[in-house]
């Protein structure tokens, strides 16, 4: 601890012993205060992880949980929770005086970070030697105890298959078999606070989208990606995975960082309603502010419209189509041609010249 004394008065004890954790600054020194079971305690207010306001959070006992990602820290001697004692933020001596609560600015206790092992993800994107890869991403969802068909799943395998037949190695993700969280809103908190990894990927190790992050930032070089049509727009577990891939957009925001390099990406929508444009133009737009390139013509589609919801007739259409099935092999071998392309040339930019808000640095 740094020894000196600076004592500046933060506020009355009757105002601060009414809130349990608040922050404040002294001396422009950002402060979380406590109060609890008669005592106040006062620590640095930023968190020893991606710099979350600690007196935002809440009290668990002792310690001060992290609003952004649940880190904790003891009020008082701002030393980790039981396990990660290494960690540690500045504690400063506190005392009452008049009805007034002091903290001396000038003895804060040293901050100290234990080392993490970072979460494989966190790696640096970097190809692979080897035959290109081809990811598919299912987002139909369905009871598989009592599955149906489903003509954009349908096409999706005639796609890989076509592309195992060119040599090329394929991965099929059904997010319908992946048990993964909704996005939880942390860029909602603070940009800083959306983090890549995946803020829940690096807290909940049962969460099943990393194998969806490992495919679209390290492994694949091309993505399909396979919906059906639900009251006009892609299905539900489509959005359910997009709004998790903000993280991914995200680093070029707040590190000028394009994680999604040299890959392509293309799209199969099939529905018993139309609305195909709305639906493609959906996805191309956000597959682009993730960093995707495409082709000619990067989607294949199939809708029979509004007034033909017989679904009898629509499967055996799907089944049945040649036109279908060649188009799916054909979407397959354009992102693929253009894929190797790129890699060839790597000229996708590592970051980027900003504009437009979401580009802006914060």
């Amino acid at each position: 601890m740094v020894s000196g004394e600076d004592w500046v008065d933060v506020g009355s004890t009757d105002e601060l012993a009414r809130t349990p954790l608040k922050s404040c600054k002294a001396r422009a020194i950002p402060i979380a205060i406590s109060f609890k079971d008669g005592q106040f305690g006062a620590v640095s207010n930023v968190c020893n992880h991606v710099g979350g306001p600690l007196g935002e959070g809440r009290l668990d006992g002792d310690y001060i949980i992290c609003p952004w990602h649940g880190w904790k820290f003891h009020r008082r001697t701002g030393v980790g929770e039981p396990g990660y004692e290494e960690d540690r933020v500045p504690a400063f001596p506190v005392k009452v005086e008049s009805g007034r609560v002091l903290v001396n600015v000038a003895a804060p206790s040293r901050r100290t970070k234990a080392p993490h092992k970072p979460h494989p993800l966190s790696r640096k994107p970097e190809r692979a030697p080897g035959p290109l890869r081809l990811a598919g991403i299912s987002t139909t969802v369905m009871d598989t105890t009592n599955p149906r068909f489903s003509g954009s799943d349908y096409l999706l395998d005639r796609a890989l298959k076509s592309a195992v037949d060119l040599g090329v190695e394929t991965r099929l993700i059904r997010l319908n078999d992946l048990k993964f969280r909704a996005c939880e809103g942390y860029y909602s908190k603070a940009a800083q606070a959306c983090t890549w990894p995946c803020s829940i990927t690096q807290m909940d190790a049962s969460d099943e989208l990393d194998r969806v992050y490992e495919a679209f930032v390290h492994w694949a070089d091309a993505v399909i990606v396979a919906s059906p049509i639900r009251w006009g727009t892609a299905s539900s577990l489509y959005f359910k995975m997009a709004e998790r891939m903000n993280c991914v957009q995200n680093q070029i925001t707040i590190a000028n960082r394009v994680l999604i390099r040299n890959k392509v990406a293309g799209f199969i929508i099939v529905g018993g309603q139309d609305n195909i444009q709305m639906v493609a133009g959906q996805m191309l737009g956000f597959f682009a502010e993730l960093g995707f390139i495409f082709p000619q013509f990067p989607f294949i589609a199939h809708s029979r419209g509004w007034s033909h919801e017989d679904m009898e007739n629509n499967v055996a259409m799907v089944q049945n189509s040649k036109e279908l099935a060649d188009g799916a092999c054909m979407l397959a071998k354009r992102l693929l041609d253009l894929a190797a392309r790129l890699i060839a040339q790597d000229e996708a930019p590592a970051s980027i010249e900003r504009g437009g808000r979401k580009a802006n640095p914060v």
